[in-house]
C-alpha cells in the first residue's frame, strides 16, 4: 500500500517523460476493448490477481467473517477451475487458460509477520502463498521493510518450485542474498509462463520511490520505468510472445495511468500499492468497503479501466483492495495475433467471504499450517499487558499523528529518546538530546482506550522493522531543515509530519513550504518553522532564524535517518542502537514509566510540544 510509513513520491518520479505525454491518458471505464479487425476469438485468458496482502493472514482487519488467506486459497482454486472447465461463455474462445498473479506487498511488518520472524524460514506468509499457487509475483515496497536479507528469506521459503519474483527496474547485484536468487532465475525482470498451451509474458516493475519509503539498502532502484519496461516488452516480443501482462507496484493507479500512455505492447496491466477498489455497483463488497472514485472527476472507478497506450490501443488496467479481501478476475479474449478482442463483462473483484450466500470454506492445510499458529501467537501478545494507561491514546491519522501533536506520538518519541540515551554508551555514540518519529510510522490508526496496553498494541502502533538510530552531529541549520520537512506538506496528512521529544517548536502553515529532492537537497528553503526550544531552555530557532551554537545529537528511526519521507539528513552518519522502535516502546512503557501512562504526563491534546501559530 501507499508508502512504508508515509506517502511516497508520486508520479513525478515514475517515468522520464514529457508532460504532453500524460495528456493522452484516458479512462474508458466500463467499455470493453474490441479489435477493429473483427478477428475471431482464439484464446481466452482469465487473470486472477491480488495485491497488498500485507500479512493479513487470519481475516480482513476488523472483519473476521471476510478475508483470510485460508479462504482466499479456496476461492482462487474455485475461480481457476471455473476459468478452464465447462462450456465457454458467449464471446469467449474454446481455447482457455488461467493465471494467478500478485502485484506486490506480499508481507508487512506487524503481529502476524512477527509470528513468521519468530518461526523462521519458511515464513507463514510463504507457506500460504505457495499453497495459493502464484504464476508470478511483483516485488512491492513493503518487501524491503526489514531489509534485503529478510526478503531473500521470504523468497527462499517458497523452495525450488516457487513462482518467479518479477521486477525489471531493480538491480540486485550489490545484495549477495538477492543476487544469488537472480542467478537462480528466481528473481527476474520478466517471466514467461504457459497456460492452456499458450505462452504469456509477465513483466514486473517496482516504485522508483522505493529508497525514500522503504529500506532496500544496496538494491539499485532504476528510475526510467517506462524505458525499462518497454525494453523488456520488446525483448519478449522478439521471442515470439504476443500476450504480455504488466504487474507493477508503483504505489497506485495514478502511476499506472501515467505509465501506460508511454508504452506499446502491454496487453493487460495489474497495479498495486494504492488499495483502490474497482467494481460495478452490483458487485458484492466486503462490509464497510466502497468503490473508489477518480480523484480528478469524482466518478466511481469501474473494473477495468481502459488507458490508451502509445500505439493508440486501449489497455485494460485493474487493481483491487488488499488484505486478501478480494480475488480480482479479469477475463480477456485474444485473436490469433495476440490482440485483445474483448474483456468479459463478468470480470471484476470477487470478495473472499465466510458468510452466505457466497461463503467459501477455509482451506484445511492453510488453516492448520498458517492461520492456527499465527492466531496462537497473536493471542499470546494480546494477553500480555505491558502497561496501564490513565488516558486514551490518540493514534488516528487525521486529525491525529499526521497533522498535529498527540499523546501517543509524544509517547513513542519519548521512547526513542530513552532508548537512544540508554544504549548510547554501548554503541559509542553521543547521547541524543532530542528525538523525532515520523507520523507515518505510527500505524494503529485508532484511539487506544484508557486501560490495559498490551504487547499486541505496541505492534499495532509500531509494526515496522525500523531500528532506533542516533544521528550524533546535526547542525542547528540542518535540524531546522529537518523540521521544515516535517511540516512541508501541511495541510495534507502526510507521513512525514513528526512527533517530537526533548524540545518544542512552533510553525506557521502560511509560510513557504520547503521543497527537497530525494537526496535531501533543499531546492526551496522553508519559512514555516518559527521557533525551536530544547527542554533545558536552549533556543535553536528564534523568529525563523537559526541561533548559532553547537550541533546536537538526535534519535529517530533508521528509516528517517536514511532519508525516508525525504527527511534531509543527506547521508549523515548514524548508528542503530540494537532495538526496534516497537521494542523501544514496549520497554519504555514497562520500565521507564513503570507500567503506568499517566494523564498528567500524556494528557489528551498533548502538552504543547508542537504549536501551530
Amino acid at each position: 500500500m501507499i508508502g512504508l510509513q508515509g506517502l511516497g513520491r508520486r508520479a513525478a518520479t515514475l517515468v522520464v517523460a514529457t508532460t504532453t505525454a500524460l495528456v493522452s491518458v484516458t479512462a474508458l471505464a466500463g467499455s470493453p476493448a474490441v479489435s477493429a479487425h473483427g478477428d475471431r476469438p482464439d484464446f481466452t485468458l482469465t487473470v486472477l490477481h491480488n495485491n497488498d496482502g500485507e500479512s493479513h493472514l487470519v481475516s480482513a482487519p476488523g472483519n473476521p467473517d471476510f478475508g483470510g488467506v485460508a479462504r482466499f486459497k479456496t476461492l482462487v482454486d474455485k475461480l481457476r477451475r471455473q476459468a478452464t472447465s465447462g462450456r465457454p461463455a458467449p464471446g469467449q474462445a474454446a481455447h482457455r487458460g488461467a493465471l494467478m498473479l500478485s502485484s506486490g506487498d506480499n508481507f508487512l511488518a506487524g503481529p502476524d509477520f512477527s509470528a513468521s520472524l519468530e518461526k523462521g524460514v519458511p515464513f507463514y506468509d510463504a507457506l500460504a502463498l505457495k499453497s495459493v499457487g502464484y504464476d508470478a509475483m511483483a516485488i512491492g515496497n513493503h518487501e524491503f521493510d526489514f531489509g534485503p536479507d529478510v526478503l531473500a528469506d521470504f523468497i527462499a521459503g517458497f523452495g525450488k518450485d516457487g513462482p518467479p519474483f518479477v521486477s525489471a527496474n531493480l538491480d540486485m547485484s550489490d545484495e549477495p542474498a538477492l543476487a544469488a536468487l537472480v542467478r537462480r532465475h528466481t528473481i527476474v525482470k520478466s517471466a514467461v509462463t504457459r497456460t492452456g498451451g499458450e505462452r504469456v509474458g509477465i513483466v514486473g516493475a517496482t516504485t522508483p520511490a522505493l529508497r525514500t519509503i522503504s529500506s532496500p539498502r544496496d538494491v539499485g532502484v532504476l528510475q526510467d520505468v517506462a524505458g525499462i519496461v518497454q525494453a523488456e516488452v520488446d525483448r519478449l516480443t522478439r521471442h515470439g510472445i504476443d500476450k504480455v501482462v504488466l504487474i507493477s507496484h508503483l504505489q497506485g493507479l495514478s502511476e499506472d495511468r501515467a505509465l501506460i500512455p508511454l508504452l506499446r505492447g502491454v496487453d493487460v496491466a495489474i497495479a498495486g500499492g494504492g488499495d483502490e477498489l474497482l467494481a460495478a455497483d452490483s458487485t458484492p463488497l466486503v462490509p464497510g468497503d466502497a468503490i473508489s472514485t477518480d480523484p480528478a472527476t469524482g466518478d466511481k472507478l469501474r473494473y477495468p479501466l481502459y488507458i490508451r497506450d502509445a500505439g493508440g490501443r486501449d489497455v485494460p488496467v485493474v487493481t483491487t483492495a488488499g488484505d486478501y479481501k478480494y480475488v480480482g478476475r479479469l477475463v480477456v479474449t485474444f485473436d490469433k495475433r495476440g490482440r485483445v478482442l474483448r474483456v468479459d463483462r463478468g470480470s471484476g473483484p470477487v470478495r473472499v467471504s465466510g458468510v452466505a450466500p457466497d461463503a467459501v470454506a477455509a482451506n484445511p492445510y492453510v488453516r492448520r499450517a498458517v492461520v492456527e499458529p499465527v492466531v496462537a501467537y497473536t493471542e499470546g501478545l494480546a494477553a500480555t499487558v505491558v502497561a496501564q494507561s490513565q488516558v486514551a491514546l490518540e493514534g488516528r491519522r487525521e486529525p491525529g499523528v499526521r497533522t498535529g501533536e498527540t499523546n501517543l506520538g509524544s509517547l513513542l518519541a519519548d521512547a526513542l529518546l530513552a532508548a537512544g540515551r540508554a544504549n548510547a554508551a554501548t554503541y559509542g555514540v553521543t547521547p541524543p538530546r532530542v528525538a523525532l518519529q515520523n507520523g507515518g510510522g505510527i500505524r494503529n490508526n485508532s484511539l487506544l482506550p484508557a486501560g490495559p496496553v498490551t504487547a499486541l498494541d505496541t505492534f499495532a502502533v509500531a509494526p515496522f522493522g525500523n531500528f532506533v538510530a542516533v544521528v550524533p552531529d546535526v547542525s542547528r541549520a540542518q535540524f531546522k531543515e529537518i523540521l521544515e520537512n516535517a511540516v512541508s506538506r501541511i495541510p495534507v496528512a502526510d507521513g512525514r509530519f513528526a512527533q517530537v521529544a526533548g524540545f518544542r517548536f512552533g510553525y506557521d502553515p502560511t509560510g513557504t513550504a520547503q521543497v527537497v529532492d530525494d537526496a535531501g537537497t533543499v531546492l526551496t528553503p522553508g519559512t514555516r518553522v518559527r521557533s525551536v526550544v530544547l527542554d533545558d531552555g536552549t533556543v535553536l530557532v528564534d523568529g525563523g532564524a537559526v541561533v548559532d551554537g553547537p550541533a546536537i545529537s538526535l534519535a529517530t528511526n533508521d528509516f528517517s535517518a536514511r532519508g525516508g519521507d525525504q527527511y534531509p539528513f543527506r547521508g549523515a552518519p548514524f548508528t542503530t542502537v540494537g532495538v526496534t522502535y516497537q521494542q523501544a516502546l514496549a520497554g519504555y512503557l514497562a520500565t521507564d514509566l513503570a507500567g503506568v501512562v499517566s494523564a498528567a504526563r500524556y494528557p489528551e491534546g498533548g502538552t504543547g510540544r508542537i504549536t501551530r501559530l
